[in-house]
This record gives structure tokens, C-alpha cells and sequence, in this order.
């Protein structure tokens, strides 16, 4: 039998370990499953207080490198004068001044600083670059690689597509350019927005994240149905999950419906959506629950009945792709009520496997009563999004697909 060889991998993370980002560490523990050795090289420190079970199986050494410059002035000066003598430092340094040119701000030049501390330290061994989102951390991955004259890859998510420059991602997947050998990416939509920029469509691959049921208790086998209906939201509050429009929507939900929600997740200060809710006299149905780790969310969707996630377009393109939370509450057999935003109708498709909504308050509270007042629909459209989730988003066939990949950096 031909024994499989897998490059020894550095994965650009931006920060680690982040409570919203499951789908990496889920991944990145699937790949060390896998074979692969990794070493993990973050842009920020990590801000969340609290970390997943998932955090704890990474077996990856994890560097920082200097998330300001200022901060670690040795260390920066070091990396540049080193890469100042590899022969790829004027091909590093032209393609950064071609970007600093069309982007003359602090982080372009930080990203660059980074860069050359990270090809100074990286070990001889490391045979390939991946990171993780195409912006900054597939700009500092990308002039490293330069540097160290390796090849390096990325995967793409939600955000970094839709808020990156044109010529910045069409730059990324140019062979001309110093671009990535492969961008994997978790939407059908993402990918074909990127594979319309790319020189080549198969330099874009379309590698859903999926779930890793293993990490998930069984779903109950009912729901009590005693007390309110309980709506259940997990996101950080920030403009794309929608959720000042949701307590909008609250507020529009007839006096006889007895209901609760209970919103689980951080993102900055919670004290505009605290006011909205006081004006709009619903405070006393809301439990605000903060970032929570994963086994506190799986418990607070096993008791929910509604799991609401009213995602939309922000003012400066930012949207959800996937989101794997989607997932998270249909593997708990949860009713799911969402938006047709980015590639969510990837995974529900409306009365099927959930309620697709208007983002609107007037819609979306309507969404909401008709699946308070009408349990039995609750219960099979769960029953299908389980079923959804179980034969067609599970993790596995991602991971095969994404270890094909990997495996050409090295030759494999």
C-alpha cells in the first residue's frame, strides 16, 4: 500500500481561540485527525474568556506574532533585516508595494511586518502556508510564502469575500500574482462569486464545513411544550445577524402569545440592544446570556423550541455564509426560522427543512407566532432539517475533500 505523505502545514489564523469560529477549530482538529502536522501562527491574541471543549483537542503549537508592531519593535526589526536577504524579498516587497499603493493604511503595513516575522521563525520543515479568511491573514500568508518561496492556500469565508476589495481577491487566485495554489471555500454562492475572478475555476473548491455529530449529544425525544414558546438566537451582536430587528419583531407578537427568548453570544457592548428591548417593553421576556461555551449552547438549544437567526446584508456588504449554527440547532432537532441571506437556502429550503423569512419586523414576527401557535410544524420541519443535516452537511466528505487538496502543496 502507498503510504500517504501530507506537508507539514503553518495555518494563518487571525486570532485564536475564538468562540464564533467553531468551523476552524473543527476542521483544524479533523486535519490533525487526519495525519497532518500543523502549526498555528494567530495575528491577534485571543479577547473571549471562555474557550470550546474543541479548543482543547488541538495538539498544534500555537505562536503569536506581534499584533502591533510598536509592541515587539526587536522582534519586527529581526524578521525584516533576515527577510531582507532571501531572495524573494523584492518580489515580497514589490507585490506589497503594489497593494500598500491601493490600500496606504496602518494594516497593510502591518501585515507586511508580520509577514516577515512569520518567514523568519517558521521552521525549515514547514512545507506549505494555509490560512484561514482571505484578508489580512491570507495577505500576511501570502507575502511569507513569497518570501520563503513556498506555496500557500486559503480558505475563504463570509466577511473577507464580501468586504474585500475586487482587486485584492482577484489578485489572491492569480498565478501571475503570487496568488493561492487553492481557495476552498464553505458556500456554493462564495464560490461562484471567487471562481469568476480566479484565472483558473478550479483554483476555487466548494468544501462545506458541515458538522461533526461525534461532538453532539443525540437530540431529545421531545420537547416539554410547558410554559412559553422559547425562541433561542446565537450570534454576536453585531449589524449582519439582524437581531435589532428582531426585537422589533418581538414587540409585535400579540398580547395571548406566551413566549421567551434567550439571546447567547458576545461582539461588543450589548447595551444598544438592552435599551431597544426596554423601549419596546419586551426586557422581561429576554435573557441575555452572553459568549457561552459550546456544551452551555447545545444545553440551551435542547430547551428552546424556535431557534431564530434573522441574518441580513449589512451597510458595507458583510453577511453570513453558512452559518454552522444553522447546523448546531437542526442537529438538536430544533425548528429553524431564518433569512434567504448569502447560503442559507443552501441548507433550508423554505417550509422544508425550516421557515426562510423577510428580515422585516411585521414578516418576521408573523414567522414567528404562526410556529409559536402550531407545534406539530415545528416538529417536522425539524425532523426534516435533521435529516438534511445528516445526509448531506456532515463534516467528513469536507475534510476528505479538503486533505485532497492540501496534499498537492506537498506533492501528495
Amino acid at each position: 500500500m502507498t503510504k500517504i505523505t501530507r506537508p507539514k502545514l503553518a495555518v494563518v489564523v487571525k486570532g485564536w481561540p475564538r468562540l464564533s469560529e467553531t468551523f476552524i477549530a473543527q476542521e483544524l482538529v479533523a486535519l490533525e485527525e487526519a495525519g497532518y502536522a500543523l502549526e498555528l501562527w494567530s495575528l491577534r491574541f485571543p479577547t473571549d474568556t471562555k474557550t470550546h471543549p474543541l479548543h482543547d483537542r488541538l495538539k498544534a503549537n500555537v505562536r503569536y506574532l506581534p499584533e502591533y508592531l510598536h509592541q515587539e519593535p526587536l522582534r519586527v526589526a529581526k524578521g525584516v533585516l533576515r527577510s531582507m536577504v532571501r531572495p524573494g524579498f523584492f518580489r515580497a516587497f514589490g507585490t506589497w508595494i503594489k497593494d500598500l499603493r491601493r490600500d496606504m493604511t496602518r494594516n497593510r503595513v502591518r501585515r507586511f511586518g508580520q509577514a516577515c516575522v512569520l518567514a523568519t521563525e517558521l521552521p525549515a520543515e514547514a512545507d506549505a502556508l494555509y490560512a484561514h479568511f482571505m484578508h489580512t491573514p491570507a495577505s500576511v500568508a501570502r507575502y511569507a510564502a513569497i518570501l520563503r518561496d513556498m506555496p500557500w492556500s486559503v480558505s475563504a469565508h463570509a466577511k473577507d469575500i464580501w468586504t474585500s476589495p475586487e482587486w485584492e481577491k482577484r489578485e489572491k487566485l492569480q498565478a501571475d500574482t503570487y496568488g493561492a495554489e487553492f481557495l476552498a471555500t464553505c458556500t456554493g454562492v462564495g464560490a461562484a462569486h471567487l471562481a469568476e475572478l480566479a484565472d483558473r475555476p478550479d483554483r476555487v473548491e466548494l468544501i462545506y464545513h458541515g458538522l461533526d455529530l461525534t461532538r453532539f449529544p443525540a437530540p431529545p425525544e421531545a420537547r416539554d411544550g410547558a410554559g412559553p414558546v422559547r425562541f433561542l438566537s446565537v450570534g454576536r451582536l453585531v449589524e449582519k445577524k439582524g437581531f435589532d430587528r428582531l426585537i422589533s419583531a418581538l414587540a409585535l407578537l400579540p398580547a395571548d402569545l406566551d413566549w421567551h427568548w434567550e439571546h447567547i453570544g458576545g461582539g461588543g457592548s450589548d447595551s444598544r440592544f438592552r435599551d431597544q428591548a426596554e423601549a419596546a417593553g419586551v426586557a422581561d421576556r429576554i435573557t441575555w446570556s452572553g459568549a457561552c461555551d459550546q456544551p452551555e449552547v447545545i444545553e440551551a438549544m435542547r430547551g428552546a423550541d424556535v431557534f431564530v437567526l434573522p441574518s441580513r446584508i449589512a451597510e458595507d456588504g458583510d453577511r453570513d455564509g453558512l452559518p454552522n449554527v444553522l447546523m448546531e440547532a437542526a442537529s438538536q432537532k430544533l425548528c429553524l426560522l431564518s433569512t434567504p441571506v448569502s447560503a442559507i437556502p443552501e441548507f433550508i429550503d423554505d417550509g422544508v427543512h425550516g421557515v426562510l423569512s423577510s428580515d422585516v419586523p411585521d414578516a418576521l414576527a408573523a414567522a414567528m407566532e404562526a410556529l409559536a401557535r402550531d407545534p406539530e410544524r415545528r416538529v417536522a420541519l425539524a425532523e426534516a432539517a435533521y435529516g438534511r443535516l445528516t445526509a448531506h452537511f456532515l463534516m467528513q466528505p469536507g475534510i476528505a475533500k479538503l486533505d485532497e487538496r492540501l496534499r498537492g502543496l506537498g506533492g501528495g
